[in-house]
């Protein structure tokens, strides 16, 4: 019987299952991924990172290492994600700094990651709705670079997988940045969310696109056995806090734009209650 007992316990082991004791061993952390990951537009910006990798202390990844280490359960922590990166970009040196995949070992025991959009470029589509209109053709030709970018997604995953075996991966989803309809009345808002600057219609195949790229995250985290965090999945916490929504915004808007702060680069970028509610999604 004891036999039985320490075969099934080294096989639950193997399989990520075992109970307490395995779960409470302390995690061995990666971060990887772009802005949503390295926290542009949520400041306190790690020394050297302002202006290129924008790399926060308040990011999701940086307040999931601090939770761990507050309660003795983190060995070592690599932050690595940097603001811009594509897939493609994360084998290789990117912005004069190593490429974030070296930062993986053979026992890092968990992966956080938030990738795809610069795949599709995903900003460059955001700014042509505010600027003009990204309704019709350019929504339509964004929405074809997903089957792709789900394909490069799942590439990465594996690589990641390779590198370090015994990874617990979680992809964390992007969520949605604006509001489905018109603003909501007497809401103190964003001046972003200003008359013809984001149309009802804007806004509409905005979220299609919104939409469509958190399915194709969750298709690829699927295909490559990985968790997927996806905001979608927590209404509860995130409804309401999108862009001109009523709620507490958890996105930077236009006043990204003001002397002193990190410029369009920062605009539909999560803000720190944005990457706190991420970190709480993590967690969950």
């Amino acid at each position: 019987m004891k036999r039985t007992i320490v075969v099934l316990t080294a096989v639950l082991t193997a399989l990520g299952l075992a109970p307490a004791a395995n779960a409470a061993r302390p995690a061995s952390l990666v971060v990887l991924g772009d802005s949503y990951a390295s926290g542009t537009g949520a400041g306190s910006y790690q020394d050297g990172t302002a202006g290129n990798c924008w790399r926060s202390n308040n990011s999701y990844g940086e307040l999931v290492a601090a939770r761990l280490r507050a309660q003795g359960r983190l060995s070592s922590f690599a932050n690595v994600s940097c603001s811009g990166a594509a897939t493609a970009d994360l084998a290789r040196p990117f912005k004069d700094r190593p490429a974030q995949l070296d930062a993986l070992r053979r026992d890092t025991s968990l992966v956080l990651l938030t990738v795809g959009t610069n795949d599709i470029d995903y900003a460059a589509y955001g700014g042509m709705c505010v600027q003009a209109d990204c309704t019709g053709a350019p929504t339509e030709a964004i929405l074809a670079k997903l089957p792709q970018m789900g394909r490069n997604v799942t590439a990465l995953l594996t690589e990641i997988h390779k590198r370090s075996p015994y990874a617990r991966v979680i992809l964390v989803g992007y969520g949605r940045q604006v509001s489905t309809s018109d603003n909501p009345p007497g809401a103190t808002l964003d001046p972003i969310c200003g008359e013809g600057i984001l149309t009802t219609a804007e806004r509409r195949e905005g979220n299609k696109v919104a939409d469509g790229l958190d399915a194709t995250l969750r298709s690829a985290a699927r295909a490559a056995r990985v968790t997927f965090a996806s905001p979608f999945a927590y209404p509860e916490r995130f409804e309401g806090h999108a862009l001109c929504e009523a709620g507490t915004p958890y996105l930077r808007g236009f006043d990204a734009l003001a002397p002193g702060q990190e410029g369009p680069e920062a605009v539909f970028h999560p803000n720190q209650q944005g990457q706190a509610a991420l970190a709480t999604l993590v967690r969950a």
